[in-house]
C-alpha cells in the first residue's frame, strides 16, 4: 500500500510540475487553466481509487471519528465523495502554500498523526516508515523554507504533500478526519470560495462588488490585519497541533 501511496504523491506532483512549467514558460502566473489541472486531478484521483479497491485496501464504509464505527454507503456515492476529498485536500493544501514554511508546518504534525496511526493502530508498518520518511524531508526542507525562505516547494512539491496526506487518509480509511487534521488547509480554501461567490454576489445585489475578507486565501487576509508571516505560521501550527491531539483521541476512544 505505500508503494501506491509514493506513485499517487508523485502523479499530483507531476501535475503540479506542468503547472509550475507552464508558468515558468510563458513568465506569467497563469500555469495550466483550472480545467486542465482539474480534470487530471480527478483521473489522478479516480485511477488510485479504483486501484486500492481492486487490492482490497478499499471498501464503501465511511469510519465516523469518535464514535469508532463505519457507516455502508453505495460504492458509487463513496467513490464520488472519495474522489472529492482527493481533489479537494490537494487543492487546500497547494492554496495553503503561500507564505515561507507554511504549508510544511501543517503538514509535519498530520505525517506525524498518520506515522503514529499506521503503526500502532492500522498495523501497516511500510506505510508508517513511508509517513516517517515524509516527517524527515519536511523537517530538511523547513530548514531552508522558513522565513526568509530560501527555497521554494512550488505546485510540485505542494501538489506531491496533498497527494501523499490525502492518499494516507483514503489507504487508512480516515477520510473525515481531514477536516480536522486539515483544518487550516480546509479553511484557506473555504476562504477562496466565499471570497469568489461573496464578489459576485454583491456585484450582483449592490452593483459595487465588496470583499468578505482583506485577500484571500485566509492567511493573506490576517498578513492585511497586519499580523507577520512568522506569526501567522506559528498560530496555523498550533491550531493544527491541538485538531491532531483531538484526531489521536479519536482513534484510540
Amino acid at each position: 500500500g505505500h508503494i501506491f501511496i509514493l506513485v499517487f504523491g508523485l502523479v499530483f506532483g507531476a501535475i503540479g510540475f506542468l503547472d509550475d512549467y507552464e508558468k515558468l514558460r510563458h513568465k506569467q502566473n497563469l500555469g495550466l487553466s483550472a480545467k486542465m489541472k482539474f480534470l487530471l486531478q480527478l483521473l489522478a484521483a479516480t485511477c488510485f481509487l479504483l486501484l486500492l479497491r481492486f487490492t482490497g485496501y478499499l471498501s464503501p464504509n465511511l469510519y465516523i471519528p469518535f464514535w469508532n464505527t463505519y457507516v455502508p454507503v453505495s460504492e458509487p456515492l463513496y467513490f464520488i465523495f472519495a474522489a472529492f476529498v482527493i481533489v479537494g485536500t490537494v487543492n487546500a493544501v497547494n492554496i495553503t502554500d503561500g507564505l515561507d514554511g507554511l504549508s510544511s508546518s501543517v503538514t509535519l504534525p498530520v505525517a506525524v498523526f498518520f506515522t503514529a496511526v499506521a503503526v500502532i493502530w492500522a498495523g501497516y508498518a511500510q506505510l508508517g516508515t513511508f509517513s516517517a520518511a515524509l516527517v524527515g524531508g519536511l523537517c530538511g526542507f523547513l530548514l531552508y523554507n522558513h522565513y526568509p525562505a530560501k527555497v521554494f516547494m512550488g505546485d510540485t512539491g505542494s501538489m506531491f504533500i496533498g497527494g501523499a496526506v490525502v492518499g494516507m487518509a483514503m489507504l487508512l480509511r480516515q477520510p473525515f478526519l481531514l477536516l480536522l487534521i486539515g483544518f487550516t488547509c480546509c479553511m484557506s480554501s473555504v476562504s477562496v470560495i466565499l471570497q469568489r461567490y461573496y464578489y459576485k454576489a454583491t456585484r450582483k445585489i449592490y452593483g459595487t462588488p465588496r470583499r468578505l475578507f482583506k485577500m484571500s486565501p485566509l492567511h493573506h487576509h490576517f498578513e492585511k490585519c497586519g499580523m507577520k508571516e512568522t506569526q501567522i505560521v506559528l498560530m496555523y501550527t498550533v491550531v493544527t497541533l491541538v485538531l491532531t491531539a483531538l484526531a489521536v483521541i479519536s482513534v484510540i476512544v
